[in-house]
């Protein structure tokens, strides 16, 4: 039976449905043009942000903001872009204002002022999908995207998905821009609200041949009890750390006193922690601000500030990293013309360099991003209106004996998740992966086994972590040296020659290459 595709048509298509998603929608509304947003989950509570919530980079005008560019250059392994970071800044920060102004709830200080220093996911996700409603976003949820259209010069003209509330009905939507603001990828390690983050956006871009910068650095780990998978580590900043027999780290406090402690879970040990550091007066403040990190704790009977609990390592990958696709505008386009990234689909060394983004850096850049994301598409769409559509369908077939969807994702997980794999790195060990994931693309070459149309999805999310975990492993062997969240065993120093970004894509052929575009510092202290 023939199921005849929905087709529409609109300026700006924004696929996602998380805070650089609503952003990119609203922005681009704001400049007249017409918006479609598709999200493979329901916009709005979907994502790691509506899980739980943002901390932001959020620094008032005024000399502190160039402070704060040194500090971060200085720690950031000296591969971040200044410009980047003082536009984020500001734009983050007039947003915030406008949210304010949107009715959101900020809490107020002693000195009369709201406190913008974080934001309660739930409730800023609702209003951000209220606020894109009434800006006449079209909102379609449970429409995942499957892969990108462009015309015969390459420009991208819209995409194609399917409908999973629809018996998996297929549609295609033509669009004068696109903007991804699909999320990142966290190889579904059960890290809080990132079912969702798999990866796709990168593998439709790549599809058309963009490029991605910062995969190297998309390893991140966080510290979650045995049992949970909330991996808001602030509360941790107060936490010591012991080994199985009551013997305490030696750690630094503050939040660098996770490293002895991941290390040695790395290393197979169990590890324990307790938040014997907070200060009582601010216990109660603590449960209030993150109180998701507190229940499962509370469930099992535990008070975490005077009975030391079992912690895991927990994989948030390049939602928590910094790597994604690469940025050539101050507009976030991306190398493919018609195309912009936005959030944690696009990279943030510009801003994060080789550190995490995780928290306040990533909450500001998805506001910033989206805006200027939005922004870019809107105006671009404006010469592309009259466009025809072609699709050259890149999805795989589906055939009888092939790997399935579960065999092709436990293959990737196997290379990715485990920390002697990706918090601790090496020459060897990165190579053994390569040539597994190098295998297991070849076997899917062909196709998936079949699945439900309405489950169809599930296949590009396998096939997008397979194609990550390649980009992944391949920047980690060009990077020859430890960086920021770059750590090779065998390379333990950092090495000068590699104050570069590397850049990386192809599907088939995985490529890497320096980013000839130099690092912008504004500090010198940060060159030397």
């Amino acid at each position: 039976m023939t199921v005849h595709a929905d087709i529409q048509s609109t300026d700006v298509l924004v696929i996602g449905g998380g805070p650089a998603a609503t952003w990119a929608a609203i922005s681009a509304t704001e400049s007249g043009v017409r918006v479609i947003l598709v999200d493979k989950g329901y916009c709005g509570t979907s994502g790691a942000t509506a899980a739980g919530g943002n901390n932001l980079w959020a620094i008032s005008p005024g000399p502190r903001r160039e402070d704060s560019v040194r500090e971060r250059e200085l720690a950031a392994g000296g591969i971040t872009d200044s410009e980047w970071m003082f536009r984020v800044l500001a734009t983050s920060w007039d947003r915030l204002e406008q949210l304010s102004g949107w009715g959101y709830p900020f809490p107020i200080g002693t000195d009369g002022r709201e406190m913008r220093s974080s934001l309660q996911g739930p409730e800023y996700m609702r209003r951000m999908r209220r606020k894109a409603h009434r800006s006449g976003v079209l909102i379609l949820d449970h429409h995942p995207a499957l892969e990108l259209t462009a015309d015969s010069d390459g420009v991208v003209t819209g995409a194609t998905g399917i409908a999973r509330q629809h018996g998996g009905r297929p549609w295609h939507i033509t669009a004068g821009a696109v903007v991804l603001a699909s999320g990142g990828t966290a190889f579904l390690s059960g890290t809080f609200g990132t079912n969702v983050d798999t990866g796709e956006g990168l593998l439709m871009a790549a599809e058309k041949g963009a490029h991605l910068s910062g995969m190297e650095f998309c390893t991140a780990y966080a510290l979650a009890p045995e049992w949970g998978v909330h991996t808001k580590g602030r509360m941790l900043q107060w936490g010591s750390f012991y080994d199985e027999q009551g013997r305490p780290f030696t750690t630094q406090r503050g939040l660098s006193g996770r490293q002895d402690a991941q290390r040695a879970l790395t290393r197979g040990e169990r590890v324990f922690a307790r938040l014997d550091r907070a200060p009582e007066h601010i216990r109660q403040t603590m449960r209030d601000a993150q109180p998701n990190y507190f229940l499962p704790l509370d469930k099992a009977g535990i008070d975490p500030f005077t009975t030391a609990y079992p912690v895991r390592m927990v994989y948030e990958g390049s939602v928590r990293g910094t790597g994604g696709l690469r940025l050539i505008g101050a507009d976030c386009a991306t190398t493919v013309p018609g195309l912009y990234a936005a959030g944690d689909a696009a990279t943030r060394e510009l801003i994060t360099g080789s550190l995490s983004g995780g928290g306040s850096r990533n909450g500001s850049w998805a506001i910033a991003s989206g805006t200027f994301a939005g922004r870019g598409a809107a105006e671009f769409s404006r010469t592309r209106r009259s466009r025809p559509a072609s699709a050259t369908p890149s999805t795989r077939p589906a055939r009888s004996g092939a790997p399935t969807v579960d065999e092709v994702v436990a293959a990737v997980q196997s290379h990715i998740l485990p920390p002697h794999r990706s918090y601790l790195k090496s020459a060897e060990r990165l190579q053994e992966s390569a040539d597994v994931l190098e295998t297991v693309w070849r076997d899917i070459s062909d196709g998936l086994a079949p699945v439900p149309a309405r489950e169809v999805y599930k296949q590009r999310q396998a096939v997008a972590m397979v194609a990550a975990a390649r980009w992944i492993t391949a920047a980690s062997l060009a990077r020859p040296e430890t960086r920021g969240l770059h750590r090779r065993e065998d390379r333990p120093d950092s090495d000068h020659r590699f104050e570069h970004r590397i850049l990386v894509g192809g599907l088939d052929e995985v490529w890497t290459t320096p980013d000839p575009i130099a690092p912008q510092l504004v500090s010198a202290e940060a060159v030397a």
